[in-house]
């Protein structure tokens, strides 16, 4: 089950991969990986070295001086650990359960999902920032999100907000529709909305603008993820009566006003929606009708709009009032065109909590 290397997995072997991982220092990590793997005598053995190697990797993609991170060593790295550790024979019985096990604490200890904690006392403000992998790869293998590089750039932030200190905390997913359905985002997120003061989630976007995503839609528009597959139908979420949209909590006139910088801040309105009664698609652009059916949020009908509503939904449910919403950052390629981006989400997050 758990053996064969997965289609992202398999493009790690690729030149541009490759090149990536050696000229960052990222490719050490898979004989690193291989010869600790090898030494384990038990699963608990096993359970640190994952940990342990997985930890590190979030931890060194996410040490760059500001406004310069890469996130592609992290995400190829990360894949070659994966494939590593699926073709692992240990010297002990290992059920594919726990190799699945295995598998999900590589992604979640590598992704920042693991470190989602703050500490503690009134003089903090807490936010949480996710953002997303590269994607697109069999049309551009050396392509970076802005939204994961985001992530990295910020992981650790703090600033001052009045008397007090905000301090962000952040997280990257894999653009994979599986994740979603095993409830990836609720097993990061859940827990946050008791403590933190807002969660923002990002991805990359239209060129030369910002988003604040204000609609989002319970709908899964057929989007390949990076195994190749795809989704069509409502958004599965364990609750019954989830509803058809959720919306933004964010302060978005206050962002649109104060997150300056090189791009446009847009609260984005517009939707796709079937009206109640039925009939064909429809393109709102003020919100959704009552008792429409989601087509498309403002931010499509993928991954970006699935964790958008998982996020609100998420957030609409929770005990405390705590502004929540999606950003579409301006879409840009490379690391070294995130720059003037990074420095607008960080007027953003500043704008949310400030």
């Amino acid at each position: 089950m758990h053996h064969h290397p997965t289609p992202e997995e398999e493009r790690v072997g690729l030149p541009e991969p490759r090149r990536i991982l050696a000229r960052s220092g990222f490719g050490a990590a898979e004989p690193l990986f291989a010869a600790d793997l090898r030494a384990c005598q038990d699963l608990p053995e096993a359970w640190g070295t994952v940990s342990s190697h997985a930890s590190r990797l979030w931890t060194e993609a996410a040490r760059t001086e500001p406004g310069s991170p890469d996130d592609r060593p992290l995400y190829w790295a990360r894949l070659v650990l994966a494939a590593r550790l699926r073709a692992w024979r240990p010297g002990f019985e290992l059920s594919d359960r726990e190799r699945g096990e295995l598998l999900h604490l590589l992604e979640t200890s590598s992704r920042g999902i693991t470190d989602l904690d703050f500490p503690p006392g009134d003089r903090w403000i807490r936010v949480v920032v996710t953002g997303f992998d590269p994607f697109h790869l069999d049309e551009d293998l050396a392509c970076s999100n802005p939204s994961g590089t985001a992530a990295l750039d910020l992981n650790g932030w703090t600033f001052a907000v009045g008397e007090r200190t905000a301090v962000v905390r952040t997280a990257v997913f894999p653009v994979r529709w599986a994740d979603f359905d095993a409830g990836l985002v609720e097993e990061a997120l859940a827990g946050q909305y008791e403590r933190v003061d807002a969660v923002i989630t990002l991805s990359r976007g239209r060129p030369g603008r910002f988003d604040l995503e204000v609609w989002n839609g319970s709908w899964r528009g057929g989007g390949t993820d990076n195994l190749g597959a795809a989704r069509t139908g409502r958004v599965p979420v364990r609750e019954p009566d989830a509803p058809g949209w959720t919306r933004s909590s964010l302060p978005l006139e206050r962002v649109v006003e104060r997150a300056r910088g090189r791009f446009p801040v847009v609260a984005n309105t517009e939707v796709t929606e079937v009206p109640a009664g039925g009939g064909d698609p429809v393109v709102r652009a003020d919100g959704p009708s009552p008792g429409s059916a989601a087509r498309c949020g403002g931010g499509g009908d993928y991954l970006s709009n699935e964790i958008a509503y998982r996020n609100t939904l998420l957030s609409e449910r929770a005990a405390r009032d705590v502004p929540a919403g999606h950003v579409h950052v301006p879409r840009t390629l490379r690391p070294e065109e995130h720059a003037d981006t990074l420095a607008q989400i960080r007027e953003i997050v500043a704008a949310t909590v400030g």
